[in-house]
């Protein structure tokens, strides 16, 4: 726990450095996946246990609801994007943890709901929580798309998952407060995305290509 360690000032500066080791092109590959999933109206699923299983809950009403502009809440036409928790489906956690064991609490869950072309978000600190190790495999031998969201070295979701989103930092604490960070770009990302605003608003980028260019 680096926070043990460090007072507040080192501990953000910690963070800071942290955040310019991250690959940008793993984040951005996760947006534009989640993206597509909603142009294709596939379902994402997102894991994880502990506070990763907050960061799932977290991102899944973020995506599910802010992904929308206010004035299409009530427009049936707006399409939106299919995200759902296996966190949060309590009574189906606990009778198959109950009954046959934790390690399949969240692989049942797909059996049921997930399809070819669907998207998993699998977030484990460690990279080897065996539920979601469990539910990355079933998913990648039917033919969903599958991430893998890691801390410390990565363990063996790192290899398992198809992508990977890393975050080479071995404090729990931390590498859950990076992750959220993340996930709320990749919010504004699929706002902007959806709704053809900021650096996909065509207009804007007229202007933009305009004044780099000097016209």
């Amino acid at each position: 726990m680096l926070g043990a360690e460090l007072n507040p000032r080192e501990y953000l500066d910690r963070c800071s450095e942290v955040f310019r080791t991250l690959d940008l092109k793993q984040i951005e590959g996760l947006a534009a996946d989640m993206f597509s999933a909603w142009e294709r109206q596939k379902f994402v699923f997102v894991c994880g246990n502990g506070g990763s299983g907050s960061n799932a809950s977290h991102f899944c009403a973020d995506a599910g609801k802010n992904t929308l502009r206010r004035e299409d809440f009530t427009n049936d036409k707006m399409k939106r994007l299919r995200i759902l928790s296996l966190t949060d489906n309590t009574p189906n956690i606990l009778a198959w943890g109950n009954d046959e064991g934790f390690d399949r609490v969240f692989v049942e869950q797909l059996k049921n709901y997930a399809t070819p072309g669907d998207t998993l978000v699998a977030i484990s600190g460690s990279g080897n929580s065996p539920n979601v190790l469990n539910a990355v495999e079933w998913a990648n031998r039917h033919g969903l798309v599958t991430w893998g969201i890691t801390g410390y070295d990565g363990g063996k979701l790192l290899k398992a998952a198809t992508n990977s989103l890393h975050v080479p930092l071995f404090d729990m604490g931390m590498v859950e407060s990076v992750h959220l960070v993340v996930f709320h770009w990749i919010l504004n990302d699929l706002f902007a995305r959806v709704n053809r605003v900021g650096r996909y608003d065509d207009g804007f980028q007229k202007i933009k290509t305009a004044v780099f260019e000097g016209n």
